[in-house]
């Protein structure tokens, strides 16, 4: 039996993630705070505007564990964790907490799951795209 190693997310990588979201953020007018985490949900990169409101970077940073955790961008989640969805008792089953709101998206390398990006500071729907066109850059 043969495995392949997959390269993990870098620092490099971290920092690229970062910079394309607040480029996509920037060009439509918005202020957010970026958070980036590896595999193991260790922070590599984390970037917030002066102007971003202060609990911006709280939730880029759970959003990223969100998506990181449960493998899936945070806007596919919301209707799971409602009553009678099902993820509605999730968020207590684990030690840290998670936050279904779009934003965060899972980041993967040759289809395994090497880290996630976090976007908070705009609409929800706006940190989703935010968060997606960095991981399109960096594909």
């Amino acid at each position: 039996m043969s495995t392949t190693a997959v390269a993990p997310l870098t620092i490099e990588d971290a920092e690229s993630l970062v910079t394309a979201a607040h480029r996509a953020a920037e060009a439509a007018g918005v202020t957010v705070s970026v958070t980036v985490l590896d595999a193991g949900g260790h922070l590599l990169a984390f970037r917030r505007d002066d102007r971003a409101v202060l609990i911006s970077g709280e939730t880029s940073t759970r959003k990223a564990y969100t998506a990181l955790q449960l493998n899936a961008p945070t806007a596919d989640l919301v209707e799971a964790v409602q009553p009678g969805g099902l993820f509605h008792t999730l968020p207590t089953a684990l030690d840290r907490p998670l936050l279904f709101i779009a934003g965060g998206v899972p980041v993967h390398r040759e289809g395994r799951l090497i880290g996630a990006i976090g976007v908070g500071g705009g609409a929800p729907d706006q940190d989703h795209g935010f968060a997606s066109a960095a991981v399109k850059a960096l594909a």
